[in-house]
């Protein structure tokens, strides 16, 4: 077990610095152990400098900055093991727009080796997918499901122009 996760933390290390700078536009990002000749018991801490931020404590982060910490480091242990099928539920939701955007194209770094089920309200994300399913419901009680191809949407709008 000490060898499975030591090789596992160092991978998820190794991709986090190069997905922080994608997700932040810079900077700098790694995890360390916070007793290493303890593997089973260790805490991990997440090391993070935005870029032009000098950080003495995590807590100091908005709530937006924490998410995007935090799917930055989601993002490194799907690079470091991948998943055949992620569901994220509303995970860019503390987001501002801007990064909305970079974390749904962050996406498609993903496409051929995983499927995201993403529930969201965030219009950025939505522009993203392949396939967008809403619910609607018409009459109380009744609720009906609807899948609209994104790339056949455009195609349609465009046609009308």
């Amino acid at each position: 077990m000490k060898v499975q996760f030591k090789e596992m933390f160092d991978k998820i290390n190794a991709e986090l610095d190069g997905i922080f700078k994608a997700m932040f536009g810079g900077g700098r990002a790694s995890l360390s152990l916070e007793d290493p000749d303890d593997l089973l018991n260790t805490g991990i801490d997440i090391d993070v400098q935005p870029p032009g931020k000098m950080v003495k404590n995590i807590q100091t982060f908005s709530g937006g900055e924490k998410a995007l910490i935090a799917i930055s480091v989601l993002f490194a242990i799907l690079k470091a093991r991948t998943m055949p099928l992620c569901i994220f539920d509303e995970v860019e939701a503390a987001l501002d727009q801007a990064n909305v955007e970079r974390f749904a194209r962050y996406l498609s770094h993903f496409k051929d080796q995983s499927q995201f089920v993403v529930v969201t309200h965030r219009p950025g994300t939505m522009e993203q997918c392949d396939s967008l399913y809403g619910i609607t419901m018409q009459q109380d009680g009744v609720s009906t499901v609807l899948k609209v191809m994104l790339k056949d949407a455009v195609h349609l709008t465009e046609g009308r122009e």
